[in-house]
């Protein structure tokens, strides 16, 4: 009988690349695998109907979107304020675990009965809202399981609640982390931060993606970058990036893709035609996770502005460097630390600069705008170093995560 695994995530099918390579890398691997996520944004659930096309494994979903779902929007909504009200009267180190966990995670309650709904000989999750609800579904299983760690999630936050958020994060991490049987993080430096405050030992898997090169890279035109998120909003580095093409003056286009903060867009579209009126902005609509490296072909540079006010942006190594890798597209990074030390190894595919520097920017631009030759260097050797090293197909990434399941389950 195959291992049976099921696979969890808090947030939608299509918004968790981690959790959905690892349920397809799992499924190739002869397990049988079962995954649970949650709807409730209604783009993500359209990109979610089409991933889960593709694909054999089983599917279960929790619906508390407003408009499909309005009682259990609305009775989830309370009992998580709620939670977060005691949380805070009491303190995050005082109040009960079972009223830290539901503060935490909206969905705790609705993922772990989901996931012991039917039998799993091993349960594996990732995203904030599910790392308890693995533990506790794996404990009315009788089953053992294992957690991602992305991000460093009791310092990833900024504004109103992130330090609430931040202390439950702790007491969680605190009970779960040494219970999992195996951990394993987004980058080697989140790896290293988890190691160093809870005294355990994650595996880095990065968020590589399958190659798909296409198309010759682009020798002359305006120069083109492109940047992708969920969501567009503040924080993002983005007015830095224009206000450098304006300080350079070149002719250049900013290809934005993501689902839009509408009084963000507006005003960082009034920011570009003041500062920078030789740019062209271009808003895409968010897509299919399966189609983001095709998507990425087509541009010169991949934009990663990681400001690093963050603790969890000094650490991480986002979903988009390794897309722009994949689609054979340089990368434009920020010298955090993770992302400078990544570069190190990216060589000519790689260009860095200080967060907020926007003269150096503006340098860095004016030099690849003027120069075809670098622009198809730079292509070749991301094509180069993805094809060496930064896919998911390679054994430090599949296949860590493939050899921590047959570890556990043989």
């Amino acid at each position: 009988m195959k291992p049976r695994v099921c696979v969890v995530t808090a947030g939608h099918l299509s918004t968790c690349p981690r959790m959905l390579k690892a349920a397809d890398a799992l499924q190739d691997a002869g397990y049988q695998v079962r995954v649970v996520s949650t709807r409730h944004v209604s783009w993500a659930w359209h990109t979610d109907l089409c991933v889960k096309m593709r694909r054999p494994w089983a599917w279960q979903v929790i619906d508390y979107d407003r408009a499909s779902a309005r009682r259990k929007q609305l009775s989830s909504g309370v009992r998580f304020r709620g939670a977060q009200a005691a949380a805070r009267a009491a303190g995050p180190a005082r109040v009960p675990l079972t009223i830290a966990i539901r503060g935490y995670s909206r969905m705790h309650d609705e993922l772990a009965t989901t996931i012991a709904s039917e039998p799993a000989d091993f349960v594996y999750g990732g995203t904030t809202g599910a790392l308890a609800a693995v533990a506790d579904g794996a404990q009315r299983l009788g089953a053992r399981f294992g957690l991602d760690l992305e991000d460093f999630h009791s310092a990833e936050q900024t504004g109103e609640g992130s330090e609430l958020a931040h202390a439950l994060a702790e007491r969680i991490e605190s009970d779960v982390l040494p219970k999992a049987t195996f951990l394993t993080a987004g980058s080697p430096m989140i790896a290293d931060a988890y190691s160093a405050k809870y005294n355990v030992r994650p595996t880095p898997i990065h968020n590589t993606f399958s190659t798909n090169f296409a198309g010759a890279p682009n020798r002359g035109g305006p120069l083109r970058l492109y940047w992708f998120s969920q969501t567009l909003g503040p924080g993002r580095g983005l007015g830095d990036v224009i206000a450098a093409v304006g300080r350079c003056g070149i002719t250049a286009e900013l290809h934005l893709r993501a689902r839009p903060i509408a009084a963000y867009a507006a005003g960082l579209t009034r920011f570009q035609a003041r500062f920078a009126p030789s740019l062209k902005i271009v808003f895409h609509d968010p897509e299919s996770p399966d189609r983001m490296v095709e998507l990425a072909q087509a541009y010169d540079l991949g934009v990663s502005t990681e400001d690093g006010t963050v603790l969890n942006h000094r650490l991480c190594l986002g979903n988009k460097i390794f897309t722009y890798l994949a689609a054979g597209t340089p990368v434009l990074l920020t010298a955090t630390p993770a992302q400078a030390r990544l570069a190190a190894d990216l060589g000519a595919a790689a260009t860095l600069y200080q967060p907020g520097d926007v003269n150096a920017l503006a340098a860095i631009l004016q030099r690849w705008d003027g120069d075809p030759n670098l622009r198809c260097m730079a292509a070749h050797e991301a094509r180069t170093v993805a094809r060496r090293r930064w896919h998911w197909e390679h054994t430090d990434d599949r296949g860590a995560l493939l050899a921590a399941f047959r570890a556990a389950l043989g």
